[in-house]
């Protein structure tokens, strides 16, 4: 089975809020990021979405990475795609969860790309959540704030 590339979804509950804010110093730390992973920027696209919700596309020689950064929630929604068989998304994965600090994280890894036999066809997907400290029901409070916001 030839994996071309590895996707890696991230939930970053109860982040520190003033680390959330400070829109200069998550980009700063994006690209020492991908220097240190030795990863080559080509583009680093930010918009601010609305009053606490701002965007990060992050694309490098290897993939692309993507922050939904919800800064009232304390929470941001990371995915990491990276364009080799071997690839090792949790290395950048690790580094933005040691800045945001997270109290509790969920990931999902997929393998894409040929899967093979229609034997092979159906990818195995890993779900892994890793509390970091105790939380409060943040899941809830982000479902609750989301659909008061979709009912006004």
């Amino acid at each position: 089975m030839k994996i071309l590339a590895r996707l890696m979804t991230a939930d970053l509950f109860n982040c520190k809020n003033s680390k959330l804010t400070d829109i200069d110093l998550i980009k700063e730390t994006l690209r020492d990021t991908l220097a240190d992973l030795q990863l080559k920027l080509i583009d680093l696209t930010t918009e601010k979405l609305d009053e606490d919700h701002y965007i990060f596309m992050v694309i490098f020689n290897e993939g692309h990475l993507t922050l939904h950064v919800y800064t009232q929630l304390k929470y941001v929604a990371m995915d990491i795609f990276l364009c080799q068989e071997n690839a090792e998304p949790d290395k950048l994965a690790q580094c933005m969860r040691s800045f945001f600090k997270p109290d509790k994280t969920k990931t999902t890894v997929l393998k894409r790309g040929n899967f093979g036999t229609a034997k092979e066809l159906k990818p195995k997907v890993k779900t892994k959540v890793a509390p970091l400290r105790r939380i409060h029901n943040t899941g809830a409070k982000v479902i609750r704030i989301l659909a008061h916001r979709n009912h006004q």
